[in-house]
């Protein structure tokens, strides 16, 4: 059971597929294998391994990241459910600065995203009770956490539904051009 890891665009922006091995017991999945995930894993700790649930169609969370002394990458996996993910480049002087690109996660594609430090994450919920399990690198600092608001005109992200139940945080993040 291989993980296979697919570059993107966006430099270091890596989406990982797994196939699930089935019978008549159910499935198994390997979500994460150490040995196998050095060439783009790298030697990142693994610092905090957490999973949100999103009840309501339409509801985004995001954009968000962590720079400064502790930036961040992370691995991002649905467990449940369906999403519209999206990673943005906002690392200062990157080639691909203010691009985005987004993937459906679903357990059944067995899919997932390492987002490399310096590019911001974020969601929208696709089906109602979606849960995504998020393999973190560094230990949360609120002081170095960084977003940009979901609608930011400059970016353009063609998020598939109207936007729904967003947090106050996420309404009141700046422009990409304030960072």
């Amino acid at each position: 059971m291989v993980i296979q890891a697919v570059a993107t665009p966006l430099a270091g922006l890596v989406e990982l597929r797994s196939t699930a091995f089935t019978d008549g017991r159910g499935s198994f999945l390997n979500a994460f294998r150490l040995e196998e995930m050095h060439a783009w894993w790298g030697h990142r700790a693994v610092h905090q391994i957490n999973v949100s649930r999103t009840e309501r169609v339409g509801a985004i969370r995001g954009l968000h990241g962590q720079q400064g002394p502790t930036p961040e990458a992370k691995l991002v996996r649905c467990l449940r459910g369906r999403v519209f993910d999206v990673a943005v480049d906002v690392r200062p002087g990157s080639s691909t600065r203010g691009q985005w690109r987004s993937l459906e996660l679903t357990p059944e594609a067995g899919n997932a995203w390492l987002i490399p430090e310096g590019v911001l994450h974020g969601f929208q919920v696709l089906e109602a009770g979606s849960e995504l399990l998020y393999v973190h690198s560094a230990p949360y600092r609120p002081g170095d956490q960084v977003g940009v608001v979901w609608n930011d005109p400059e970016l353009a992200i063609a998020w598939p539904l109207p936007a729904l139940d967003l947090s106050q945080r996420d309404q009141q993040l700046p422009l990409l051009a304030a960072l």
